[in-house]
């Protein structure tokens, strides 16, 4: 821990600076290339999932659906390899109640053993207008913690926590749209509390930088931020493990339906942390941080007195 601390952070800020750049381009490539792979809960459509005493091999069941109206759907295996489930898209035809239950009959008839688990589904317009808000709930959290920054620090830690937290978000959506995870409501939850998560490692990053500025005598600002980031260097990491720690359990423990919320916090976290120091201390570093921007100012008071 010794060599830890005295690891000069700010002394790899433009190599990090790049990397930072290349993974956000990256990421927006990603999403605008392969885009994101949206669950039910956005796009709409059926859904079901059904079991099987025995290993049900995906090609079988893909077989089943052949010549039918569904054989566009989309089949993965579910928690184990005795469970898929099935989804597909808004379709007309058959009522929404009877487009689940003309799936599994599909199915079964080409694999008796299957047991009906669950049916869902969720209509086109709830589907967009879930996108639609969800989308306008993340602007209005990353509006919120612009200002609340700006007014508790200085404008320049405003800004560079509000570039962090779009660097933590879109990079976690790169992600996501590179190995096509899928993306449902628990994965915006997730995504959400990254936004705290990772704003509160900045709160406390920040605040360790003013008191710096305010009580060092170094003169050079990035020799002071790198004691400010290795005095806050054991909580972070404390913090930082003990979260993951948990999140990693749901990961592995917790089952699917908290997998993709899981997955797309342990991802957040480990980037958030990285942001609070090489995101918003360098773009700070950028803008001419100095001790002007920590001085309080005095006010005088004027006698009145005749």
């Amino acid at each position: 821990m010794t060599n830890i601390h005295r690891f000069d952070f700010m002394g790899l800020r433009r190599t990090f600076g790049v990397l930072s750049i290349v993974l956000v381009l990256a990421s927006l490539g990603l999403l605008v290339t392969r885009g994101l792979n949206l669950g039910l809960d956005f796009t709409g459509g059926a859904l079901i999932e059904v079991s099987s005493p025995q290993d049900i091999v995906i090609e079988d069941a893909r077989r089943a659906l052949t010549g039918s109206p569904y054989q566009d759907a989309v089949i993965q295996h579910f928690g184990s390899a005795r469970e898929i489930v099935v989804r597909v898209a808004p379709k007309d035809g058959p009522s929404d109640d009877k487009v689940g239950l003309e799936l599994f009959a599909l199915l079964q008839g080409a694999m008796p053993e299957v047991e009906l688990r669950r049916v869902e589904f969720v209509g086109p317009q709830v589907g967009d207008e879930l996108r639609d808000q969800s989308g306008l709930a993340l602007l209005m959290a990353l509006g919120a913690m612009l200002l609340y920054i700006w007014f508790r620090f200085t404008n320049k830690f405003g800004v560079s926590a509000v570039v962090a937290l779009f660097h933590d978000v879109v990079i976690v959506l790169g992600f996501f749209a590179l190995f096509q995870w899928q993306v449902d409501l628990t994965v915006l939850a997730a995504l959400l509390a990254l936004i705290g998560y990772s704003i509160n490692d900045s709160i406390v990053v920040a605040d360790y930088v003013r008191d710096m500025f305010r009580t060092t005598r170094l003169d050079d600002p990035a020799e002071t931020v790198n004691s400010a980031i290795q005095s806050t260097l054991g909580r972070t990491i404390n913090t930082s493990l003990t979260t993951l720690l948990v999140v990693l359990a749901l990961q592995f423990f917790g089952g699917e339906a908290v997998h993709s919320f899981s997955l797309a916090l342990s991802i957040g976290i480990i980037v958030g942390t990285y942001s609070s120091i090489y995101i918003v201390c360098n773009l700070a570093l950028a803008m001419k941080l100095d001790k002007q921007d920590f001085i309080v100012p005095i006010v005088e008071e004027v006698d009145e007195a005749p």
